[in-house]
């Protein structure tokens, strides 16, 4: 005989605790900022020169896109953005792959990969410029390693995390190398390398501004930001910010969606919290 619990007042009170519909929530702490920006501008908090107005900020965007100059810097950044992406993302899982299938491939190269991985990534950037230049092939060689490392680690970490369990019935299943490999092994290390690529994809962006602002030739939304404040124009250095952060945010929203679609398999799996 089964007993229907009915839900506590805590419960409830719980599920309307919150008057700000879920789809709405993510936009509290961005509209607070906006409102305290516009005060603080409005009433004079601070120096004008530095404390723009967002209607300064509003005016630059609309200019600067109608006239096609963020189209312009906002493609030379994505181009090298999934450029180096696309390089380190599959360098890093043939490193990662080979040194998580092979003992022998972990002896060799484990102990120079971990010491190369604990170089800040900007202490490359001088001979990354001597060796490529100032120009693109430098900056997608510079957002190659920083998309490199994190995918090699968690390709490595996901194949040597794989149960023994999974390992030993493929053997008693007779399994060739190639099933073990597909069947077994690339499945249950997906999470983390799909964890690896959306981390490269997230360091691979902040590293493209990086990389405008060290290796300042070409046109890039970094180099936009730099021509503001060379010129003092903070409308265009906020803006900038703005585009950045948007940027970023649109990135990782199709990165979870990809993921959450190639793993959908695994839902039922992991724990709900």
């Amino acid at each position: 005989m089964s007993e229907h619990i009915a839900p506590t007042a805590p419960a409830v009170q719980a599920r309307r605790a919150h008057p700000v519909p879920k789809a709405l929530r993510g936009w509290v702490v961005p509209l607070l900022l906006l409102a305290l920006w516009w005060t603080a501008a409005r009433l004079g908090w601070g120096n004008a020169a530095f404390l723009v107005s967002p209607e300064a900020v509003w005016q630059r965007a609309v200019s600067y896109t109608a006239s096609g100059e963020l189209w312009e810097a906002l493609g030379s950044s994505l181009w090298r953005d999934l450029a180096g992406f696309a390089i380190g993302v599959t360098a890093g899982l043939v490193g990662g792959g080979l040194l998580g299938l092979s003992r022998l491939a972990e002896r060799a190269l484990g102990p120079s990969f971990h010491t190369l991985k604990q170089i800040s990534l900007f202490a490359w950037i001088p001979l990354i410029s001597v060796w490529f230049g100032l120009g693109d092939a430098a900056k997608v060689a510079f957002l190659s390693l920083a998309a490199f490392f994190p995918v090699v680690l968690n390709t490595h970490e996901g194949i040597r995390s794989v149960p023994r369990e999974l390992i030993e019935v493929a053997r008693a299943l007779k399994f060739s190398r190639w099933q073990m490999l597909t069947r077994v092994v690339l499945p249950s290390a997906s999470p983390s390398i799909f964890a690896g690529i959306h981390l490269a994809l997230i360091y691979a962006w902040l590293a493209t501004l990086g990389a405008e602002y060290l290796l300042v030739s070409g046109k890039g939304i970094g180099n936009t930001m730099i021509d503001g404040r060379e010129h003092f124009h903070m409308d265009l250095v906020i803006f900038g910010v703005v585009v950045v952060g948007l940027t970023g945010f649109t990135l990782n929203w199709i990165a979870t969606r990809i993921e959450t679609r190639l793993l959908a398999w695994r839902g039922r799996l992991v724990a709900q919290f």
